[in-house]
């Protein structure tokens, strides 16, 4: 549950240039000060978009675990 929250936060993504060009996302690690590259892409926007869908996945993941979420009630 603590790497989900720490997934979650987007403080914890950065974006780097690599010398071919493409630009990939890294993660924090939570326990010491390296970072974890996780995807690449083509564009700033692109890799942007990838660490917003991340953050997304994860928080959902949290939100899941708080129980099912009641859409309807009847009477």
């Amino acid at each position: 549950m603590n790497q989900w929250k720490h997934l979650a936060a987007k403080a914890n993504w950065r974006i780097t240039q690599l010398p071919n060009g493409f630009y990939q996302t890294e993660c924090s690690n939570p326990d010491n000060e390296e970072w974890h590259a996780v995807t690449r892409r083509e564009t700033i926007e692109g890799a942007e978009t990838a660490i917003n869908g991340s953050i997304d996945h994860f928080s959902k993941k949290i939100e899941a675990t708080q129980g099912p979420k009641v859409i309807k009630t009847f009477k």
